[in-house]
């Protein structure tokens, strides 16, 4: 079996990928606790993710992905990775990194500070020395990047992988995973500023188990703008299939901008393509919104936005699914990993008891067909 794993972080992301080979793989770090505020509920992100290593015996992630360079999916990375462009970053308690993969943004971003310029170091770094990095989509700008540094596409094409594209390295029947990239896509890129959120990365994953496969969204910070390219594109390839969803990772801890540029009054009604992607959810999905817990109201900063959350209910509700909020599971005065466990019978999220102590998993029926 594999498992997928969302850690209760607020406002701000990491999802972590254990393949039953054994492989390990991040999408996204952020750790935001603040140690010094005892009423501080988010998880210790760091010390999770060491003793989960050490259990493994291991020291390092196979790939670690960051979707974008926005703080609430890399803060404190560059204190928990161990870094190659720069020896201050190197001591023997850093994680290392075996692959990283990062949007093209990334990379040619201009005016960046803090841990998004840190990051484009090592990225720039990996990618001029032509290993250890994956990076997606050419727009023109990387193009012109890799000129300035003696560079050109076509001396780096076996890192750089297109929107529409498998990600080489994995696949279903070595590994039990693949992954399809949706976007970012070169033309979105080129001839203006970057923007993180349009510009992030975003994948199917494709779990394989005995021949039974589950399928997961990864979507970062998305709009609904960009979902309706990914849409409009996957039908005109007629690649619908590659929409298809028992897991979905809701865009942006739950913002209305990625259903519709209209908040509504107590729902948000999606834009049409947007409806038709939350369409595609199997029987069973779970819907994982990365957020604070959704408010009540409209008074305090957000997201998340309770409009959007009640439509994301409504969908789960429909297909006799789960919403899951990270910062609510298992219960909001006490919030802990929220694992996904992936099998032959499908998704299934971890029932934790409280009490013993112990986890127990739900057991599935067999599957529509099977």
């Amino acid at each position: 079996m594999h498992k997928m794993t969302f850690y209760p972080l607020g406002k701000a992301d990491c999802c972590k990928i254990d393949l039953a080979n054994g492989k390990k793989l991040l999408f996204d770090y952020a750790d935001m606790r603040d140690d010094e505020d005892e009423k501080d509920l988010r998880i210790d992100l760091s010390k999770v993710l060491k003793d989960d290593l050490k259990d493994a015996k291991r020291y390092d992630f196979d790939v670690v992905a960051f979707t974008h360079a926005d703080d609430d999916h890399i803060h404190g990375f560059s204190e928990f990775f161990y870094l190659e462009h720069a020896k201050k970053y190197q001591d023997e308690d850093r994680i290392k990194i075996k692959d990283l993969w990062v949007p093209a943004a990334i990379i040619t971003e201009e005016g960046v500070d803090d841990e998004a310029r840190i990051l484009r170091a090592e990225a720039q770094h990996r990618l001029r020395k032509g290993k250890g990095i994956r990076v997606f989509s050419r727009p023109d700008r990387l193009k012109d990047w890799l000129k300035d540094n003696r560079l050109t596409i076509e001396d780096r094409t076996n890192l750089i992988t297109d929107a529409g594209k498998i990600i080489p390295g994995f696949d279903k029947i070595t590994d039990g995973i693949e992954f399809f990239v949706h976007s970012p896509f070169a033309f979105r890129m080129e001839d203006r500023l970057e923007d993180r959120n349009e510009d992030s990365l975003i994948v199917q994953a494709t779990f394989n188990v005995d021949g039974s496969e589950t399928r997961a969204l990864i979507i970062g910070d998305s709009t609904h703008e960009v979902l309706t390219d990914i849409v409009n594109i996957s039908k005109f390839h007629k690649r619908e299939d590659r929409l298809k969803w028992d897991i979905y990772d809701i865009p942006h801890h739950c913002s209305y901008l990625a259903l519709s540029s209209d908040k509504g009054k107590d729902k948000t009604d999606p834009v049409a393509a947007v409806k038709w992607l939350l369409s595609q959810g199997s029987m069973k999905g779970k819907l994982i919104s990365c957020s604070d817990l959704i408010p009540t109201d409209d008074e305090n900063a957000q997201p998340p936005h309770r409009q959007a959350a009640n439509y994301y209910r409504e969908v789960a509700e429909k297909i006799d699914g789960e919403f899951k909020v990270t910062m609510d599971h298992p219960k909001p005065s006490k919030p802990g990993p929220l694992v996904i466990i992936i099998d032959k019978w499908g998704a299934t999220i971890e029932k934790i008891i409280f009490g013993g102590g112990s986890i127990a998993v739900n057991s599935h029926p067999p599957r529509a067909g099977k």
